[in-house]
């Protein structure tokens, strides 16, 4: 460089007001950041999207009651229909992909009213389950012990218990005369087996619409 000639100004950028010349340690460290808030966005991208898609083929075993509550676009309505009508297996991941796509179009407000209704009805499969098994336990507890009708009594005071222990009595003989099942085979119950059950259920969802249910 001659001597006296003025300095050619370093090349670069501001960044807030603060001036950052290229090549320098600031400007590598600028764009080591700058490309892992892409890569994280990229990212988050995929995760929200693939997120879409789960919560789209939610969609597709919603009780009928609930999906018409959310009031969805009529494509999307259209696409999961679709989506249950394919039996092709290849054809039908391409139209859950177009459900996913669908999805991504929606609000945060309209994704939430779908989560929140598969989550009710998920809490209304483990009710249900939970009833089952509590009639169950009753049943097994009536036939295997009398003094089991006195707490029975709390479950459904107002019971029919001349036809309860007729069924418990027949259940009872039933058991006694039927056969053992041959192997690998589960034991068949008769008709007053399948009754008393039908009978402890029905009481067990009545009482349920007002007060927990009793636990035997």
């Amino acid at each position: 460089m001659i001597a006296g000639m003025p300095r050619k100004p370093p090349k670069g950028y501001f960044v807030k007001g603060h001036f950052v010349a290229y090549g320098s340690e600031e400007d590598a460290e600028l764009k080591r950041t700058a490309k892992w808030d892409a890569e994280q966005s990229k990212t988050d991208l995929k995760k929200r999207s693939a997120h879409l898609q789960a919560v789209g083929e939610q969609l597709l075993s919603l009780k009928a009651s609930l999906l018409q509550r959310l009031a969805l676009p009529e494509s999307l309505l259209d696409a999961v229909a679709e989506a249950k009508r394919i039996d092709d297996f290849e054809g039908k991941r391409r139209q859950l992909q177009y459900v996913g796509k669908l999805m991504r179009q929606l609000d945060e407000a309209q994704v939430s009213a779908i989560e929140a209704a598969v989550a009710e009805q998920h809490q209304g499969s483990a009710a249900e389950t939970q009833r089952l098994h509590e009639a169950e336990r009753w049943r097994e507890r009536l036939l295997a012990d009398d003094t089991a009708l006195e707490a029975w009594r709390e479950v459904e005071p107002g019971g029919d218990w001349q036809r309860l222990r007729a069924l418990i009595r027949q259940a009872r003989k039933d058991a006694q005369t039927r056969a053992a099942p041959a192997p690998g085979q589960a034991q068949r119950q008769g008709r007053a087996y399948r009754e008393l059950f039908q009978h402890i259920r029905a009481a067990l969802d009545a009482r349920s619409a007002d007060a927990p249910t009793a636990q035997p």
